[in-house]
């Protein structure tokens, strides 16, 4: 049985990670799963739902450049506080201040890094910036998506139901946890069970280089890479 080998960099408590059993058993193949949580409660739940995991307690931007190569597939979600819209919106005055910050260019610095050097399938998901995405992304939804495959559109409901920071819908219970996070601010950062496993699917496809160089009887044109976000070089 074929295996994949993934890396789940700042992994949260697993939103995305949930359905990638799914996967696995559909297409007969075995995932071995390494997540990256720099927060030690918040690694704790993630074993707690999926025990199968290697769990790593550091920082993943560091584990991402030190081990990028003995990965298949790598999913990285930087946290998004210093580029999402409410930034701005609460740099006002009164209850709804906060402390100005530096957009965190880690972000960036993921990217262009991923898409020289890893010779894998990876998607670099965050929020749409406040401030026009300094590399062109694949949009979907409330995300933006960097990646060297195409990700096809798909319609996600979020299923954000916050009660007492409990998101039941996603199957995740953290009623009776305890962090040193907020729980609606974690539960908040969850990405979608069904967008990772959409995106997992994906990423299984044939990228549109793949398709150029096989498919010789037909007429393929490839997009333009500022059309595209994160495409595979026509070179």
């Amino acid at each position: 049985m074929k295996v994949l080998k993934i890396l789940n960099l700042y992994c949260g408590i697993g939103g995305n990670r949930k359905d990638w059993d799914k996967f696995a058993k559909e297409n007969n193949v075995k995932i071995e799963v390494t997540a990256v949580e720099y927060n030690e409660s918040i690694a704790d739940a993630y074993k707690q739902f999926f025990p199968g995991d290697k769990v790593i307690v550091g920082d993943a931007h560091q584990y991402l450049l030190e081990n990028f190569q003995e990965f298949d597939f790598i999913w990285s979600s930087r946290p998004c506080q210093s580029h999402t819209r409410m930034r701005k919106t609460n740099s006002g005055i009164g209850e709804r201040k906060s402390p100005h910050t530096f957009p965190d260019m880690k972000l960036y610095e993921e990217i262009i890094f991923l898409e020289h050097f890893f010779k894998g399938k990876w998607v670099v998901e965050n929020v749409t910036p406040y401030y026009e995405p300094l590399i062109k992304p694949q949009k979907i939804g409330r995300h933006c998506f960097w990646s060297n495959f195409k990700i096809e559109p798909i319609e996600v409901k979020n299923t954000l139901n916050i009660r007492n920071g409990i998101k039941r819908d996603i199957g995740l219970d953290i009623s009776e946890m305890k962090f040193t996070h907020r729980k609606d601010q974690i539960m908040s950062n969850c990405v979608e069970p069904k967008m990772g496993l959409h995106i997992l699917n994906c990423s299984t496809k044939l990228n549109i280089e793949e398709e150029v160089k096989t498919c010789s009887t037909k007429h393929v044109i490839p997009p333009k890479s500022k059309d595209s976000g994160i495409l595979p070089n026509f070179t």
